[in-house]
């Protein structure tokens, strides 16, 4: 079982029960996803692109990502139907918690000029998405093996059903958010 899971069981869900005043552990939050995706707008004429994105999310969560096509044709964005225009992956279960653990302690605070996630980042719905601008604060890559930096989005969905929850959530499990004096 890993390190997040067992804070979560020990740690968490008590903590969440008294915060949100629900009793039924079933009803509390949890983290059900994680998505990680790459936009491939910027390889129109690359193809190289295409695989070194491919290989930089195998690398990251261990899994093969698919291939996203385009559902419309778009002639300003230079974009025909069912062109590749991304790369996802989706983790659930041991994946997802391993991934996450080492996203929060040691990914986010090699990102250059951290100082904590956007409160906003937080959805209605209680998800939390953050866009990483260069892919390289991953302890996976290598700077050998680097001929293009490009970013990625890492999408974390819950089972919340309100802002509050999720937030509370992901401040139980040791998110680091921005202080409210530091936003000022």
């Amino acid at each position: 079982m890993s390190l997040l899971k067992e804070k979560y069981n020990k740690e968490v869900i008590p903590q969440l029960k008294e915060k949100l005043g629900v009793d039924n552990i079933l009803a509390l939050p949890k983290i059900t996803k994680i998505s990680l995706n790459i936009g491939l707008g910027r390889s129109q004429g690359d193809p190289k692109f295409n695989e070194i994105a491919q290989t930089t999310l195998e690398k990251i969560t261990g899994q093969k990502p698919s291939m996203r096509k385009a559902r419309l044709s778009i002639s300003s964005f230079k974009v025909r139907e069912g062109s590749d225009v991304g790369m996802l992956v989706t983790l659930r279960g041991k994946r997802m918690n391993d991934f996450l653990d080492k996203f929060i302690h040691v990914t986010l605070p090699r990102v250059r000029d951290f100082r904590g996630l956007n409160i906003t980042s937080v959805d209605q719905d209680g998800n939390l998405t953050i866009g990483i601008k260069e892919h390289i604060v991953f302890p996976e890559i290598e700077s050998e093996d680097i001929e293009k930096i490009h970013g990625l989005e890492v999408s974390i969905t819950t089972s919340a059903t309100n802002r509050e929850a999720g937030l509370a959530l992901f401040q139980l499990l040791g998110f680091p958010f921005k202080k409210e004096e530091e936003k000022k």
